[in-house]
């Protein structure tokens, strides 16, 4: 098995909602009521997308190179 470790994007909304997003993983986004509930949601979606992925036989994008400072917080993804 391979972990990898995608930055993601968290804030919240002007309504109060709380958006999430891999900017490494394409149109792969979610948001939740709270910060947390909005992260869960993300870890869930990354799950569904690298399936989808793996399913079709495409590569799975590489997060940033270990040489760039990742200054977002992460969510690590074992495949």
């Amino acid at each position: 098995m391979k972990t990898y470790i995608f930055p993601i994007e968290v804030e919240q909304e002007e309504d109060g909602r709380w958006s999430a997003v891999v900017p490494s993983l394409a149109g792969c986004a979610t948001w939740g009521q709270t910060q947390q509930e909005a992260v869960k949601s993300l870890q869930e979606a990354i799950d569904a997308y690298i399936a989808t992925l793996r399913e079709m036989g495409k590569p799975i994008p590489k997060p940033p190179a270990n040489g760039e400072i990742i200054e977002a917080p992460v969510l690590a993804v074992v495949v």
